[in-house]
């Protein structure tokens, strides 16, 4: 069915002199008629990935793409470096549980974190559970943990080969050994503790073989009794009518109420709640649209705190008593304001907020009243996260930026003073780097944010190689955070800039709306709007930018290379949402239709998604492309890999010059979460190198730099 054919000649350096030749993929006569509309889908086959043929496409693939990037000059060097950066102690924040306290640490080079317990903060940790142990290659992630209120079992949840399904173990923590209890195909769950058992969300065993791409229908919550089986966990909640919509638990720390969330209608969430002081209480509903988030944050006494975007699109927190506890009795604790409230934790009788102020984290103290204490102050632009118990002073945060390795800091709550409590040791000198913040014109003259990371001492004479990063979608904000993978770009000369585009959630909802749907070329006018800024500024030329994405920011990249090929250079899309006529209809696809609409909506939605879908609307015509290395997983079973494979053929298919256009396929992996180490050096080892060799880079790793332009 698929002929192969490998590349029969290498290019020069700057990736462009010969073409490559790719596998042959099938082409079927396969079309679909949207509202009169006939849109042909070759490759549909593809979509089935459990089939021979897509086995032989992908293998002949990783052929030709680990051909081309094997003979890359600098690319064993750049594996070098990235390991010895990626080689040092890595800590995560502590956090007290039952007298104890717990934190997961990295030695370096381990696929998973390993979680440790101590009895003080300053006693001799003991491994408590090592991920590393549950499989041979690193591939099993811990995805969660959570003690039960007794202090006596911790429930945690794994992943295998980074999917989405999860599995549920319980550990014994006097004996630090497993009890029986097992739980198979929960997703988009944890555990959620009640007494001698917990609840957890599921849904029934998919069929074999179809496990990472079929639809999943009918969310179900269980709770599960220890020393039962599966089988006979009890279903709390579920809704036939809606089989669509997810359902998840949460129950506060005294076990006076049980929260039902209900997602995946909408961009918001409805709220239930049962008294599990009462017997056989029923569930009450509190809210009843799915256009707001309503989050219970916290218990304390006779109240509940929540979390809400209703009638405040930067949100505010609000308050309710246990007994009176629907959405027209809340009130406000803490009122909208102008920069977004991103989020609150209950700490030492106090509630530390957490605002977003141009892309940036600010923390306040306030008193459970809702006054004003004083701000936490922060190293600089960054962002960060605490830790700690409504009832205990001790509080902990880590703090990040581009050049801010992530650092845990003792916070004291009554003094309002930060103590360093441990920073990483990471083998790169900080002081060489700058970040600046701008604010640069989007199409419509919307002010955009935007970091850009650097050299000091940079010239900007328009030759400078540029990553432009963007996301842009499901209310999700791009904060300033450090990452080793950007260090070699950065120490030979490159500009790592991130854009926070319309449709994130950095300005509240009305940004996050102004990306969705019918204006969802905000999002692409707002990334290309970047690009050239960064050229007028003279920071660098459109010879000299890759820009990249995941996910929907993989959709992101492909759309704007397809409007404005001629802009860019590189494009790295990573596991994009590729197939806009067909995305609702693999996994969990249909959740997002409150960000984009589907292709069944309407005549007037079809066209609008047909007339920017990366798939269907790149270039035949001879138009040169940059060069494109397509990033996707075999386990990927939240935007199947379907979306990139069929992508990659079509482009490899059309006439769109003699840049390469590659795809990079890992095995025994998913979407990114709880990838080991190992496949995260290599994969970023292989981004990199095609991106500085088709940048014209000859990056050495002793901090100079050759340039050919």
């Amino acid at each position: 069915m698929i002929g192969i054919a490998l590349a029969s000649g290498f290019m020069g350096c700057d990736g462009n002199k010969e073409k490559l030749e790719y596998p042959k993929a099938e082409r079927m006569d396969v079309t679909d008629d949207y509202f009169g509309t006939v849109v042909a889908d070759p490759y549909r086959w593809m979509e089935d990935d459990t089939t021979q043929a897509v086995a032989n496409w992908v293998d002949a693939e990783n052929k030709v793409t680990q051909a081309y990037l094997s003979r890359i000059p600098f690319r064993d060097e750049l594996r070098k470096r990235m390991t010895d950066l990626t080689n040092y102690e890595k800590i995560g924040m502590p956090f007290k549980k039952h007298g104890k306290y717990y934190f997961s640490k990295n030695d370096g080079l381990q696929n998973q974190s390993v979680l440790y317990v101590k009895e003080t903060l300053d006693g001799t940790p003991a491994v408590l559970l090592d991920p590393n142990k549950l499989s041979d290659d690193g591939t099993v992630a811990l995805a969660g943990i959570s003690f039960s209120n007794d202090g006596k079992y911790l429930a945690y949840t794994i992943s295998r080969s980074g999917s989405d399904w999860r599995e549920i173990f319980v550990m014994d923590l006097s004996t630090g050994q497993l009890i029986k209890d097992h739980i198979l195909w929960a997703k988009f769950s944890g555990a959620d503790w009640k007494g001698d058992g917990f609840y957890y969300s599921a849904y029934d065993a998919p069929e074999e073989g179809k496990e990472f791409s079929n639809i999943n229908e009918n969310h179900k919550i269980y709770y599960h009794k220890l020393g039962t089986e599966q089988r006979d966990d009890v279903l709390v909640y579920e809704n036939k009518n809606y089989p669509k919509r997810f359902y998840s638990a949460w129950v506060d720390e005294d076990e006076k109420l049980l929260f039902v969330f209900e997602a995946g209608e909408g961009r918001g969430n409805n709220l239930f709640v049962q008294d599990l002081r009462k017997q056989n209480a029923p569930f009450r509903q509190l809210t009843t649209d799915f256009d707001y988030e309503y989050q219970p944050l916290e218990v304390i006494g006779e109240t509940v705190y929540f979390y809400t975007n209703y009638n405040a699109p930067k949100y505010r927190l609000m308050k309710a008593s246990i007994d009176k506890p629907g959405l027209e009795d809340w009130t406000d604790v803490v009122p909208e304001s102008d920069n977004v409230l991103k989020g609150a934790s209950f700490i030492g009788g106090k509630m530390i907020l957490s605002y977003i102020k141009d892309a940036s984290d600010h923390a306040y103290v306030y008193s459970l009243d809702g006054q004003m204490e004083h701000e936490v102050a922060l190293p600089t632009f960054g962002s960060m996260g605490f830790s700690g118990n409504k009832d205990d002073k001790e509080a902990f945060y880590q703090f990040t930026s581009f050049t801010f390795p992530s650092t845990i800091y003792k916070y004291d709550i009554d003094n309002n003073s930060s103590e360093k409590y441990l920073a990483p040791d990471v083998k790169f000198n900080a002081d060489d780097f700058v970040t600046e913040q701008v604010f640069y014109p989007g199409k419509d003259g919307v002010k955009i944010p935007m970091f850009i990371t650097h050299k000091k001492g940079l010239q900007r004479d328009g030759t400078n190689p540029v990553y432009l990063y963007g996301y842009g979608g499901f209310n999700v904000s791009l904060f300033p955070s450090f990452s080793t993978w950007r260090i070699p770009f950065l120490e030979n000369g490159g500009i790592y800039v991130q854009a926070n585009l319309r449709g994130g959630g950095e300005y509240g909802e009305e940004w996050h709306i102004a990306g969705t749907k019918m204006q969802k070329q905000n999002v692409f006018d707002d990334f290309i709007a970047a690009a050239e800024y960064l050229i007028k500024e003279k920071y660098t030329s459109n010879e000299k930018i890759c820009i990249a994405g995941g996910s929907n920011g993989g959709l992101l990249v492909g759309a704007v290379v397809n409007q404005r090929p001629e802009l860019f250079r590189v494009a790295l899309p990573a596991v994009g949402v590729m197939d806009m006529l067909r995305y609702h209809k693999f996994t969990i696809g249909w959740n997002w239709a409150s960000d984009y609409g589907t292709s069944e909506d309407n005549k007037e939605m079809f066209e609008y998604l047909y007339g920017y879908s990366p798939l269907h609307t790149i270039r035949d015509d001879g138009t040169p492309y940059p060069a494109i290395l397509v990033t996707t997983a075999d386990h990927d079973d939240r935007v199947v890999p379907a979306h990139s494979f069929k992508y990659t053929a079509a482009l490899q298919a059309a006439n769109t010059g003699n840049a390469p256009k590659l795809i990079r396929i890992e095995t025994k992996a998913g979407h990114g979460a709880g990838k080991p180490i190992s496949k995260i050096i290599e994969e970023y080892t292989d981004v990199y190198s095609f991106t500085m060799y088709n940048l014209g880079m000859k990056p050495e790793f002793n901090g100079k730099l050759k340039v050919e332009n």
